[in-house]
């Protein structure tokens, strides 16, 4: 009980005791009053007489309420403290069942034997104490309430709290894991398309020009969607073009590529996820003019189909790093339900990528 009086006066110190307050408590217990007597007495509130009978009562049940109420509110105050709803649940319902059924037993008897001793009930030089605990039954079945109201209150508040701190670490994970992602894709890209360039300098002056002229104005779309999780279908497909025509001027005809896709709106993939694609179909694929490759963009309702004609090199100058698909299928995981499908044959790679929407 020390435990709780102290923690009394950090309740009150921890709360705003201003004017609208106060007045509020007030209204509150006392409608709880009227609302006791309401039923102890309907008949009553009918007459003059009646209504000034209630008084006393009405004074008694006021004070009761209001005890119990302030009661109630710092053992909660106290408890949420110091256990924990999501944590503990046993020893928090435990312990404030004992805690405030035993402030409510000790307040409603000195309440009780203060109303019965100033009210002449009992005498001043014999108070029978042990006959005033059954008058305390009436007030600890209305303690049980209260604490059954309370109780709720507040494991309700610590559930939503935590189910939102649970929704933000979720997010800010999902957000970091998301960009932690993203950021893999601008090295990688930029150092293949750097490495081709090297190459191609020291063959082809004009190709390497028209080369670069490519080359910025597909990073400027890097660029573009790096704060975005998704883009339309169209500038992807847009985008896939730009960097397929930047790789033909490399190959010239031992590339070919063929893109049938119908423009329709809310169809979203993640940015750069068919760039990735296309990447490692030319890095891990023989391209020459005795055995070109073939590349073709497809849409089949709500998919987009990227395959090649399957002729792996012998042996990978550049070891991979698995970025690419990997990389894809953990963009989806992080979006949706949805997730990328590989198939393989001796003729045909083909990656299936889910087309998203974006509810309005």
């Amino acid at each position: 009980m020390l435990n709780l009086i102290k923690a009394g006066l950090s309740f009150k110190s921890n709360r705003v005791w201003s004017s609208t307050n106060i007045i509020r408590f007030v209204a509150v217990q006392a409608g709880i009053a009227c609302t006791i007597l309401l039923f102890v007495c309907p008949t009553c509130w009918l007459t003059w007489e009646g209504l000034k009978d209630l008084v006393p009562d009405f004074l008694l049940s006021f004070v009761f309420s209001s005890v119990m109420s302030f009661g109630g509110n710092l053992v909660v105050f106290y408890f949420d403290q110091r256990i924990s709803w999501v944590e503990q649940p046993i020893k928090r319902i435990v312990l404030t069942v004992l805690y405030y059924m035993t402030y409510a037993f000790v307040t409603s008897y000195i309440i009780i034997f203060c109303y019965t001793y100033l009210t002449g009930q009992i005498p001043a030089d014999d108070i029978p104490w042990a006959n005033l605990i059954p008058y305390t039954k009436l007030p600890m079945w209305a303690a049980l309430i209260f604490m059954s109201l309370f109780t709720t209150w507040s494991w309700l508040k610590e559930w939503r709290l935590a189910a939102l701190e649970t929704e933000k670490l979720k997010s800010e994970k999902l957000a970091a894991q998301y960009q932690g992602l993203k950021n893999q894709l601008n090295p990688h890209f930029l150092f293949n398309s750097l490495n081709a360039l090297s190459n191609l300098v020291y063959e082809d002056a004009d190709r390497s020009a028209a080369f670069i002229q490519k080359l910025s104005k597909i990073y400027r779309y890097v660029l573009e969607v790096q704060n975005e999780e998704l883009v339309t279908l169209k500038r992807e497909v847009d985008f896939a073009r730009n960097y397929l025509d930047l790789q033909k001027i490399r190959f010239e005809e031992s590339l070919q590529f063929s893109i049938a896709i119908q423009e329709e709106n809310n169809q979203w993939l993640p940015p750069l996820s068919l760039q990735l694609l296309l990447e490692n179909a030319i890095k891990h694929n023989v391209a020459s003019k005795a055995n070109p490759l073939m590349i073709q963009i497809t849409q089949k309702q709500n998919e987009v189909r990227i395959s090649n004609n399957f002729q792996p090199k012998s042996t990978i100058e550049e070891r991979s790093t698995g970025i690419g698909l990997k990389n894809i299928e953990q963009r989806y995981l992080v979006l949706s339900d949805q997730k990328p499908e590989v198939r393989a044959s001796k003729q045909e790679f083909l990656v299936i990528l889910p087309l998203l929407k974006i509810e309005s």
